[in-house]
């Protein structure tokens, strides 16, 4: 994780597992949560930018580290990826997002979570959860809905289907699609015109976008932990995550019961 504070009160959060595609491991989840802790509690910071490095945003979840950890973890959860989500919402202050390249699973939550989000031309986004055995995270079972409706938010989960960056903007997911080589510029300047003003006013304006969803964020959260703390290691989510080290295409019928008719 790369953090880079500017004279405007900017902060530049980057993602920076990039012969991965920056896909998350429990440190990676730790450090993006203490970066947004930190951010929160500093005067200095008006506005946090994440972006990935390299050409990618991220690949979510790092399949090959998932359940690999030695020890149990000192909050006493399975994962970094719950305190990341919950640090994500308790943010109280602009979070902006560019992201191009790949954006799957909970690099594509962690964009739709953010405040603005400006993509370049060669976003792939993919929320891959049904393909995996799995349910939504980062409270995108509702966020995602809110953003564009709940028929469209039903279409992108059920299907798993690729987005790309003209389908994210035209469906609200993302507020403008920019050449790769100008996306993280044009950003950082849309974070400034914003950090110019009273940090004070961004937290009250972005409370009072936040209260009516406040309620239906954290209740998503906890349907969402409930879900996967029942799905994670199931049969299927096991022939997934086979299936992806083995670079095959998941068999689910052989998990189906038919019943006599």
């Amino acid at each position: 994780m790369l953090e880079e504070l500017d004279d405007d009160g900017v902060l530049l959060v980057t993602l920076n597992r990039p012969r991965k595609k920056n896909a998350f491991n429990d440190p990676q989840w730790d450090g993006l949560r203490d970066a947004l802790n930190r951010a929160r509690e500093d005067p200095g910071v008006a506005v946090v930018l994440l972006t990935g490095a390299g050409a990618d945003f991220s690949a979510g979840q790092d399949l090959t580290a998932f359940g690999t950890s030695a020890r149990p973890r000192e909050d006493g959860r399975p994962s970094g990826f719950f305190g990341c989500a919950e640090a994500v919402f308790a943010f109280d202050k602009p979070l902006l997002g560019a992201g191009r390249g790949v954006a799957v699973g909970g690099g594509a939550t962690l964009l739709i979570a953010c405040d603005v989000t400006y993509v370049g031309e060669s976003l792939r986004m993919r929320l891959p959860f049904a393909s995996l055995g799995l349910v939504p995270e980062i409270a995108s079972s509702y966020t995602l809905q809110s953003a564009i409706g709940r028929q469209r938010a039903a279409e992108l989960f059920f299907t798993a289907e690729w987005i790309d960056a003209n389908r994210a903007l035209e469906m609200g997911m993302a507020a403008r699609v920019l050449p790769d080589d100008d996306l993280l510029e044009t950003m950082l300047a849309k974070a400034r015109e914003m950090a110019r003003w009273p940090v004070s006013s961004l937290q009250a304006i972005k409370q009072t976008l936040m209260v009516a969803n406040r309620p239906q964020i954290r209740a998503a959260l906890e349907a969402e932990e409930a879900a996967m703390a029942r799905l994670a290691g199931s049969p299927e989510n096991v022939e997934a995550i086979t299936a992806f080290l083995e670079k095959r295409e998941p068999d689910f019928k052989q998990f189906r019961k038919l019943t006599p008719r």
